[in-house]
């Protein structure tokens, strides 16, 4: 069962590209990619907007999750996030391990 955190990032004057930026010039992303467990970690950005960045972070499983929470790489973020001034809005979902019903396919192109 995977885990999902939406993370939304919120700043002023561009800081929350800037810092999703810096976390990938720093190698920070690259860092968390790297660990046991991570599915998914990248940054999109709203085509509406400069203030804001969405993270999807997607974990294997909640131990994967606890690792990483308690890991060098959460103080490298902290230290980012209060040098960009940022706020976060967070979702959290977990993996439906069923397959996609058929009428929902109907929807979807491959």
């Amino acid at each position: 069962m995977a885990i999902t955190i939406n993370i939304y990032y919120s700043g002023e004057s561009g800081n929350a590209k800037k810092f999703a930026r810096e976390m990938v010039s720093s190698g920070v992303v690259n860092s968390i990619r790297a660990e046991e467990g991570n599915l998914r970690y990248e940054y999109f950005f709203p085509m509406d907007g400069n203030d804001t960045v969405l993270l999807i972070d997607s974990w294997q499983d909640q131990s994967a999750l606890d690792v990483h929470h308690s890991s060098p790489m959460m103080e490298k973020i902290a230290r980012l996030r209060e040098k960009y001034n940022l706020h976060m809005k967070v979702e959290r979902y977990v993996t439906d391990a069923s397959s996609t019903p058929e009428n929902d396919k109907t929807f979807i192109r491959e």
